[in-house]
C-alpha cells in the first residue's frame, strides 16, 4: 500500500492538466490550481477503492504515434481523461517544454477542438511550480521543475464526461553520445485513481544510412526491421500505471559494426558506469553468412515421453530448417545409451536435412539419463577451432547412468571441448539438476536456458536460436583506449558483462555494461574472428567526467543487477566467498538489487541495513543453505532468477520482480489486486525481487529508489543508503518548502528534484552533506 500521504485524493473543481517533457512529450496529469485549497494529485489504490472524491479522475487510455526520421521525430499522443468525481471540473493542459530541444509545429486539441495556449519561461514555470506545490501541501510536481510551459485557456469536464487531448508535434531529437535518444514522458499518468485501460506507443523510425542498434532502457519493446534503414517499435499493455518514461536509443552508419557508448558517472570518486551497443553488419567475401558447425543433445529418456519429446522434435526441426548450406552439423540422442544422426558431422544440404528431419521423426522416449556420455560424445566429434560452434543441449532429468558425479562430468565435457564450442543448455521441468547445467555452461562458454513445465521446449529453442543462428563476429574482445591515461593507471574498463570473449550476431545486438576508471575521450576497439580471420574495429567514445542530472542512471542499476547475477553465478559454483558476499550486500543496500540472499533487508520491522558485518553474515548462511539445493522447484527458480539478472536487457521494476521467469506469467495475468499492488510498488518507487521459494514477485515497502540513490525506511523517514553507512555525520534541517528547500536544485543539480517529491520526511547526502526535510 501506498504510505498515507500517498493516497490522498485531488477535491476540487479548477485543475489544469500537466504534461511532462524533458526531450519530448508525452501525455498529461491534472493538478488543482484553485486557491485556498489543499489538493495533492491523484494516487492509484488498490480494490476495493472508496468513493471517489469529488474532484478526481483517471486516465482511460494514452496512443502514442510518432515517425522519426534521422533525427527528427513526428509525434501525435492522444489521451483520454475521464471526470470519475461528482462536481463539474474546469480544467487547462499545461506541459514543460523541453530545456535543450528545439520543437515546431504543435498542435493541441480536445476532442478535435484547437485550443490556444500561452507560452511560460522557465522562470515563471518554475514560480508556478512552487506555487502549486506550496498551495496544495504535495511535493509530486518538483520532479519537473526546471522547463518551461505551455498551457491552454480553460475548458470543462462535467461529472462523468470524457476528454480526450491530442497533441501532434515535430522534435529534434537529442543526441546522446552518438545515439540518438527519443523520450516519451509517462510517469506523468501514474497521476491517477487506477490503471490505465490501455496503453499503445509505435515509433517507426527511417534512415538514411543503415540502422544498427535499437535500444529501449525503459521497456520491453518488439522491433521489427524492414530492410536495413526502417524498422517499427511497438510497446503494448493494458491495465497498466507507468512507472517510467518511455526511452528510445538508436543509431545509424554504414560502417560494418554499428557500437555507441553511453556513460554515467553520478560520484566522482568511484568508477563510472558504461553501456554499449554493438550491432553487426559485417560481409564476408562471398557475402555468404560464415558457416558453422551446430550439434543437436536431446535427451529421449523415460521422463520425456509424451508432450516434451514432440516439443523437443519441434525445436530439432526448427533448428535443422534455419541451418544453411556450408554448414557442419549431427544429432545426439541419449538415455541410458548414445547415438548419433551419422558417426560424423553432416555437411549441410536438401538431402541431409531431409535425412536428419526423418531420423527426429523417429525419436522415441525411454531409459535412465546419461548426460556425460551424451556431451562427451557430441564434442569429441568436433575438431575445427576455426568456425563457429554451437551445442544445443535439452534434457528434463538427473544423470542416472553413466558418470553421475556433477564435479566430473564437467570435468569430462570439459576436456573433451577442443573447439572453444559453445554449450547452451535447456532445463526443462523442476526435476533437473540445474546447479549441475550453470556449471557446464560456464566451463563450456555458454548459457542456461530455463523451461518450466508449463512452458513450450520449442519455443524456447527457437527463440534462442533466431537470435545466435548467424553469429558473424565470434569470440569479442572489449578495450577501451582513453587519452588521458597512462599504462601505470592499470586497466581502464573492468567488471563488464556479459563477462569475457562473446559473440556477435547478424540481427542481433549487444548490451554491454561495466565500469571507467578514467573519464575522457576514448577509443574503443571491438576485435574477434571473421570467417576465420582476425578482425578489429574502433570508433570514438567519451567517458563523462561527472552526471549532474540522473537521466542515464539506469546504466547504473543494469550493471548492478548483472553484477548481482554473477555474484551469485561464482557463489553458486564455486562455494562462498565473504568478499562476495559483502559485495552481494552492499548492492542490494545502493541500488536496491535485492535476491532470495538479501530479501530481510524487506524486512519492515527486523531491517538493519546499515549493519554490514551482521548482514553479510546472514546472508552468507541463507546463500549456503538455499543453494545447496541443486534439484526440485525451488532449486531450479533460484537458477532461472539468476540467469534472469544475468542477462537483464533491461533493470526497470517488473523486469528485476521475475515475471519473464515464471512460465509465461505476465503483469496483465495477475489477479487483479496482486497486479495493481506490483504496480503500485514499481510507481512509488519500491524494491521488487523474485521470491524463489514461495513463486512470487515480492515487494519491499521499506526500500524506495529514486534515480542514484536508495532509501530505507527508518520510523517515520526515508533515510538514504549512504548516510546509514555513515551515521556518524548529523544532519542539517531545511524546512520543508522553503527558499532553501527550492534552491537545493541549484546547488546539488537536477537530480535532487526527485528527492524533493518525496512526500514524507527524508534524510539524505548531497555532495558530501547531510540534509533532512
Amino acid at each position: 500500500m501506498f504510505p498515507a500521504a500517498m493516497l490522498r485524493q485531488a477535491t476540487s473543481f479548477a485543475v489544469c492538466i500537466l504534461g511532462l517533457a524533458s526531450t519530448a512529450w508525452g501525455q498529461g496529469l491534472l493538478v488543482d490550481v484553485a486557491p485556498s485549497r489543499h489538493r495533492p494529485l491523484p494516487r492509484p489504490i488498490v480494490s476495493p477503492r472508496p468513493e471517489p472524491p469529488p474532484g478526481s479522475y483517471k486516465i482511460d487510455s494514452i496512443d502514442i504515434h510518432a515517425k522519426l526520421v534521422d533525427q527528427v521525430a513526428q509525434v501525435g499522443v492522444s489521451q483520454t481523461f475521464q471526470n470519475i468525481g461528482s462536481r463539474q471540473m474546469e480544467v487547462c493542459f499545461v506541459f514543460p517544454l523541453p530545456y535543450d530541444s528545439a520543437i515546431d509545429k504543435l498542435t493541441l486539441m480536445v476532442d478535435g477542438k484547437e485550443f490556444e495556449g500561452k507560452l511560460l519561461p522557465a522562470d515563471e514555470a518554475r514560480k508556478l511550480y512552487e506555487d502549486i506545490v506550496r498551495k496544495n501541501n504535495d511535493p509530486a510536481l518538483l520532479e519537473w521543475v526546471g522547463t518551461g510551459l505551455f498551457r491552454t485557456s480553460v475548458f470543462p469536464v462535467p461529472p462523468g464526461a470524457k476528454r480526450t487531448v491530442t497533441l501532434r508535434y515535430t522534435q529534434v531529437c537529442r543526441q546522446s553520445q552518438g545515439l540518438a535518444d527519443f523520450l516519451l514522458p509517462l510517469r506523468t499518468a501514474r497521476y491517477t485513481t487506477g490503471a490505465l485501460e490501455s496503453l499503445n506507443i509505435t515509433v517507426a523510425v527511417e534512415s538514411s544510412e543503415p540502422i544498427k542498434n535499437i535500444y529501449s532502457a525503459s521497456h520491453k519493446v518488439d522491433v521489427q526491421r524492414n530492410g536495413d534503414r526502417r524498422a517499427v517499435v511497438k510497446y503494448t499493455a493494458k491495465h497498466e500505471i507507468p512507472s517510467s518514461d518511455f526511452r528510445l536509443f538508436y543509431d545509424a552508419t554504414a560502417a560494418g559494426i554499428g557500437a555507441s557508448v553511453v556513460s554515467y558517472r553520478p560520484d566522482a570518486d568511484e568508477p563510472g558506469y558504461f553501456l554499449l551497443l554493438a550491432s553487426p553488419d559485417i560481409q564476408t567475401a562471398n557475402d555468404a553468412p560464415p558457416a558453422k558447425t551446430v550439434v543437436i543433445v536431446v535427451d529421449r529418456s523415460g521422463s520425456m515421453t509424451g508432450e516434451k519429446i514432440e516439443q523437443a522434435k519441434g525445436a530439432m526441426r526448427f533448428v535443422l530448417n534455419q541451418l544453411r548450406e556450408g554448414d557442419t552439423f549431427n544429432i545426439v540422442a541419449y538415455d541410458s545409451a548414445v547415438e548419433t544422426f551419422r558417426p560424423e558431422l553432416e555437411q549441410f544440404d536438401n538431402d541431409t536435412r531431409e535425412a536428419a528431419l526423418g531420423y527426429v521423426e523417429g525419436l522415441y522416449a525411454g531409459g535412465s539419463t546419461n548426460i556425460a556420455g551424451a556431451l562427451d560424445r557430441a564434442l569429441g566429434m568436433l575438431n575445427d577451432s576455426s568456425r563457429p560452434t554451437y551445442v544445443v543441449f535439452l534434457t528434463d532429468g538427473l544423470p542416472t547412468a553413466g558418470e553421475t558425479n556433477e564435479a566430473k562430468i564437467v570435468d569430462v565435457v570439459s576436456n573433451a571441448n577442443r573447439v572453444r564450442a559453445r554449450l547452451f543448455s535447456f532445463g526443462v521441468g523442476y526435476d533437473v539438476n540445474s546447479r549441475l547445467l550453470d556449471r557446464l555452461v560456464a566451463a563450456n562458454f555458454g548459457q542456461s536456458e530455463y523451461v518450466r513445465p508449463d512452458q513450450d521446449i520449442e519455443a524456447a529453442v527457437s527463440n534462442l536460436y533466431r537470435r545466435v543462428g548467424t553469429p558473424v563476429l565470434t569470440d569479442v574482445q572489449l578495450s577501451f583506449d582513453v587519452e588521458s591515461a597512462r599504462a601505470s593507471d592499470g586497466p581502464m574498463v573492468s567488471r563488464t558483462y556479459p563477462s569475457g570473449a562473446f559473440d556477435l550476431f547478424a540481427g542481433d545486438q549487444a548490451v554491454i555494461v561495466g565500469r571507467y576508471a578514467k573519464p575522457g575521450a576514448a577509443k574503443v576497439t571491438l576485435s574477434g574472428c571473421v570467417a576465420g580471420k582476425e578482425q578489429a574495429y574502433d570508433f570514438p567514445a567519451e567517458l563523462v567526467a561527472d552526471s549532474s542530472d540522473d537521466t542515464n542512471a539506469f546504466i547504473a542499476k543494469l550493471w548492478a543487477a548483472r553484477r548481482v547475477g554473477e555474484i551469485i553465478d561464482q557463489i553458486d559454483l564455486h562455494g562462498r566467498n565473504d568478499e562476495l558476499v559483502k559485495e552481494l550486500v552492499t548492492l542490494a543496500t545502493r541500488h536496491g538489487i535485492l535476491t532470495q540472499y538479501t530479501s530481510y533487508l524487506a524486512d519492515e520491522n527486523g531491517a538493519q541495513p546499515g549493519d554490514l558485518a551482521g548482514n553479510v553474515r546472514r546472508s552468507g548462511e541463507v546463500a549456503d543453505e538455499s543453494l545447496a539445493e541443486s534439484e526440485g522447484r525451488f532449486a531450479f527458480s533460484q537458477r532461472a532468477a539468476k540467469s534472469n539478472l544475468k542477462a537483464a536487457p533491461q533493470a526497470d521494476a517488473l523486469s528485476l520482480s521475475g515475471l519473464g521467469g515464471r512460465g509465461g506469467t505476465t503483469l496483465e495475468s495477475l489477479p487483479a489486486i496482486e497486479r495493481e499492488q506490483l504496480q503500485q510498488a514499481t510507481v512509488v518507487g519500491n524494491a521488487v525481487w523474485f521470491d524463489a521459494r514461495n513463486q512470487r514477485s515480492a515487494v519491499a515497502r521499506n526500500i524506495l529508489q529514486r534515480g542514484r540513490k536508495t532509501f530505507f525506511r527508518q520510523g517515520d523517514r526515508w533515510v538514504d543508503s549512504k548516510v546509514l553507512e555513515r551515521s556518524s555525520q548529523s544532519a542539517n534541517r531545511i524546512e520543508r518548502y522553503s527558499r532553501d528547500y527550492f534552491d537545493l536544485v541549484a546547488r546539488h543539480g537536477r537530480h535532487v528534484n526527485q528527492y524533493l517529491s518525496i512526500d514524507e520526511p527524508v534524510v539524505i547526502e548531497l555532495d558530501g552533506k547531510v540534509y533532512e526535510w
